[in-house]
């Protein structure tokens, strides 16, 4: 398959660009949101979590993240 390169996005066939309004807007974002849901699935537990200084939040979510990609590396 070539290889083929734009100077702008006008030039590509199918431009996607929809308005704002257009019907078809809310379907291209399911679509988008749907892939992305489907890709990553991440993963955050439940509930509200207090923390006694930004590093112990900050720790905590580098923790969900790790795991989230752990999970994603595993599915594929």
């Amino acid at each position: 398959m070539p290889v083929r390169k734009f100077r702008d996005i006008s030039e590509m066939e199918g431009n996607t660009w929809h308005e704002p309004g257009d019907p078809r807007l809310f379907a291209a974002i399911r679509a988008v949101w749907s892939l992305a849901a489907r890709m990553t699935r991440p993963h955050f537990p439940p509930g509200v979590y207090k923390h006694r200084s930004i590093e112990e939040a900050d720790r905590l979510r580098q923790e969900w993240e790790r795991e989230n990609f752990e999970a994603f590396r595993a599915r594929r």
